[in-house]
């Protein structure tokens, strides 16, 4: 029997690309949106669900189950950026994106565990990102967020060992997708003391999304990690400086690594 694949975020972007190729490896697809009624021409169903609204996921959840009869992968891809300075984002949209990158994913999970731990299987993949690894300038919020799922996970995979249900994080460099367009960016103040330095990191930003790795990548590495029996705690999917950042982070003094970082951003 086809395996049975729930897509937060299916709409656009890496969930999008991810959705497609399940889809023509034979997988029954579903995605999510905030708004499905603007996806009616969707290669797969895309159903209402906002992370940040737990009445929507149990119900999503429970259609596709009472339809099916079984959910075997979850793919947690919803999410939003934030770039600005930390002293100047307001405590509210911090707040907003740990909603939906965190504890959105987190409420997924707790939604889609009774139905695996029933089955005795199932397999969550958790989209977290490279940004994750690391404390990023005016990316800090988007690094802790991501880096807490990143986190998390470890510890999950470790309680969810007796009931088959595997778990994983796969983060992604800079792909391109409209993620800029759709993140929150703190104003751009001309009496900031970080006019300067926060609006040419976002424009650097910017332009790395705009030249970034085709999403069909994510596609792949995704659906191989479906097939893998056992899959590995974490994996990344870029271009190979963005991936070799992190070993860099692993093996170099802190302050060396925080110089690497100030002149890859000019600051």
């Amino acid at each position: 029997m086809s395996k049975v694949v729930l897509i937060t975020g299916g709409s656009s972007g890496i969930g999008k690309s991810i959705g497609a190729f399940l889809t023509q490896k034979g997988f029954v697809v579903y995605g999510t949106s905030r708004n499905p009624e603007n996806y009616k021409e969707s290669l797969f169903p895309i159903l209402e669900l906002d992370v940040k609204n737990e009445k929507t996921i149990k119900d999503t959840v429970a259609t596709i189950i009472e339809k099916e009869g079984k959910l075997d992968v979850v793919i947690n891809n919803a999410g939003a950026g934030i770039t600005g300075p930390i002293e100047e984002i307001p405590e509210a949209e911090i707040k907003n994106n740990f909603e939906t990158n965190f504890f959105g994913p987190i409420k997924v999970i707790k939604a889609v565990l009774p139905q695996m731990r029933k089955q005795h299987s199932g397999l969550i993949i958790n989209i977290t990102s490279i940004a994750g690894y690391m404390g990023l300038p005016y990316r800090g919020v988007y690094s802790a967020s991501k880096g807490a799922l990143e986190l998390i996970t470890e510890a999950f995979r470790m309680e969810l060992k007796d009931f088959n249900i595997k778990m994983t994080n796969v983060a992604p460099g800079d792909f391109a997708t409209n993620i800029a367009a759709g993140r929150y960016h703190a104003p751009l103040l001309k009496d900031s003391p970080y006019h300067k330095p926060y609006g040419d990191t976002l424009a650097l930003m910017n332009a790395h999304v705009d030249h970034g790795s085709n999403p069909d990548m994510m596609a792949e590495a995704v659906f191989k990690v479906i097939e893998t029996s056992n899959p590995k705690v974490h994996y990344k999917v870029g271009a190979f400086m963005q991936k070799f950042s992190i070993v860099l982070k692993r093996i170099l003094p802190d302050k060396m690594y925080e110089k690497l970082l100030m002149n890859h951003y000019k600051l």
